[in-house]
C-alpha cells in the first residue's frame, strides 16, 4: 500500500480528483438556489440533472472511443479544463440557461474522471487494481463528503457566488497535477489499441456477461439518481425530518459508499469481482425494500446498508469488466459503464417518483428492489460464486 501511494500516477489522480470533487460538492447544494433566484420559481430546477445526465451519456462512448487510440492522459486534462470552464459560466450566469449550458459543460468533463481514471489505473496496476481502483473511487465520495461541510462554514465568510469560483479553480488545479504527475501508458501497456465503434458496443452488449452486467450497472446509476432526489423527497414530505436530518442522510450515503470501496477493492482483488457485483446488489435491495416501514432517525440504518450495497456494486461492477475485456478495450468499457449508469441515472428517478405518486413509495421501493434481485440472480446463475469461472475474457 505505501509503495503505491508513492506512485505519481496514482498520487496524481487523486489529489486532482479531491480538488474537484470537493468542489463539486460545495455546488450541488446552492445550484437548485441559484435557479430559482434567477427564474422566480424552481419549476425548472429539475434540469440541472437532466443537462448534466444527457451530456454525460452523449459523450462517455466518443471519449471512450478516442482515448483507446489517443490516450487517457490527454483526455483527463481536457474534463478537468471544461470542468474549470463550466465553473466560470456557473459565477457569471445572469439566466437559468447559462447555467444549463454549464451543466452540459460540467457532464462532458467529469466523463472522463469518472471512467478513464478507473481504466488507466487497472491497466497500469493489473495485479492490485481493485485496491487503486477502490481509492481513487473512495477519493472521489471523500471529496463529495467534504463539499458539502466546507461550503457550509465557508458561506459564512464568502460573498456572492464566489464557492463557483472555488470549484473552477480547484478544477484547474487538477488539470495541472495530472499534466505534471500522471504518466501515460507505456507501449507495452497500451499495446493493440483498437478503435471502438457501433459494431464493437454492440459485440461487447451481445456477451452475456457484459449484458447482464450493464444491465445491473443501468439499475445502480437509477438507485443513485434516486438517492439524491426521490428519497430526500420521501424523508422530508412524509417522514417529516428536518432539513439537517437531510444532510445527515446525504452524508451517510456518500461515506459508506467511500468506505465500502476501500473495502471491496482489497477484497475483489483476493475473492472475485463478481462475488461482490452479487453481494452489492443483494445487500442494496435488501435496504431499499425495508426502508419505507420505517420512521425517525431509524429509517437511516436500511439506508445506509443500501448506500454500501451501491457501493460495494460500483466498484466491483467496474472491475469486473476492465477484467474481462482486453487492454485494448478499456476506455471503451469504461464509457460504456458510465453511458448505461446515466441512463439509467437520466430515466429511473422520474419513473420511480410517478409509480410513487400514483401507487405509493413502498410500492415504487418494492419493484425497484425485486428488478435487483433479478439481476442478482441471473448473475448468481451465469457466474456463480466462483472467481474462476467469471475470469475468462471476452475477445476483441
Amino acid at each position: 500500500m505505501v509503495t503505491m501511494l508513492r506512485d505519481k500516477t496514482l498520487l496524481g489522480l487523486i489529489f486532482a480528483v479531491l480538488l474537484m470533487m470537493v468542489g463539486v460538492g460545495m455546488i450541488v447544494v446552492i445550484l437548485p438556489q441559484r435557479v430559482v433566484s434567477l427564474d422566480g420559481n424552481g419549476h425548472s430546477v429539475g434540469y440541472l440533472a437532466s443537462a448534466f445526465a444527457f451530456s454525460y451519456m452523449l459523450f462517455q462512448v466518443p471519449i471512450g472511443s478516442l482515448s483507446d487510440k489517443l490516450g487517457f492522459k490527454l483526455f483527463l486534462i481536457l474534463g478537468y479544463l471544461l470542468c474549470f470552464l463550466a465553473g466560470l459560466v456557473f459565477f457569471f450566469a445572469t439566466s437559468s440557461g447559462l447555467i444549463f449550458f454549464a451543466r452540459l459543460l460540467q457532464g462532458v468533463g467529469e466523463a472522463p474522471v469518472w471512467a478513464l481514471a478507473p481504466a488507466l489505473l487497472s491497466v497500469k496496476y493489473p495485479m492490485n487494481k481493485g485496491k487503486v481502483m477502490g481509492i481513487y473511487n473512495a477519493a472521489i465520495h471523500f471529496g463529495l463528503t467534504l463539499g458539502p461541510v466546507l461550503g457550509v462554514v465557508l458561506a459564512k465568510v464568502l460573498t456572492g457566488n464566489a464557492v463557483f469560483l472555488i470549484y473552477s479553480f480547484g478544477c484547474l488545479a487538477g488539470a495541472v497535477v495530472i499534466s505534471l504527475l500522471v504518466e501515460p501508458l507505456t507501449k507495452k501497456e497500451g499495446t493493440s489499441v483498437s478503435l471502438f465503434d457501433l459494431q464493437n458496443i454492440l459485440k461487447l452488449i451481445k456477451q452475456r456477461k457484459t449484458c447482464i452486467s450493464l444491465l445491473g450497472i443501468t439499475l445502480y446509476g437509477a438507485g443513485y439518481g434516486i438517492f439524491l432526489t426521490t428519497i430526500p423527497t420521501f424523508l422530508l414530505q412524509e417522514k417529516a425530518l428536518s432539513a439537517v436530518a437531510i444532510g445527515l442522510f446525504f452524508s451517510l450515503f456518500y461515506v459508506a459508499i467511500s468506505i465500502s470501496q476501500v473495502i471491496t477493492g482489497s477484497l475483489s482483488d483476493r475473492f472475485g469481482w463478481n462475488t461482490f457485483m452479487i453481494i452489492g446488489l443483494l445487500v442494496a435491495a435488501g435496504g431499499i425494500i425495508i426502508t419505507p416501514f420505517l420512521s425517525g432517525l431509524l429509517i437511516f440504518l436500511p439506508l445506509t446498508v443500501a448506500s454500501l450495497g451501491m457501493g460495494v456494486f460500483y466498484l466491483a461492477s467496474m472491475g469486473f469488466l476492465n477484467e474481462i475485456v482486453p487492454n485494448s478495450l478499456k476506455g471503451t468499457i469504461s464509457g460504456a459503464y458510465y453511458l448505461f449508469w446515466g441512463v439509467g441515472m437520466f430515466f429511473g428517478p422520474p419513473i420511480v417518483t410517478k409509480i410513487a405518486a400514483y401507487v405509493s413509495f413502498q410500492a415504487s421501493m418494492t419493484g425497484y428492489s425485486l428488478l435487483m434481485l433479478l439481476v442478482a440472480s441471473r448473475m448468481v446463475k451465469l457466474f456463480g460464486w466462483n472467481r474462476a469461472a467469471s475470469q475468462a475474457k471476452i475477445s476483441d
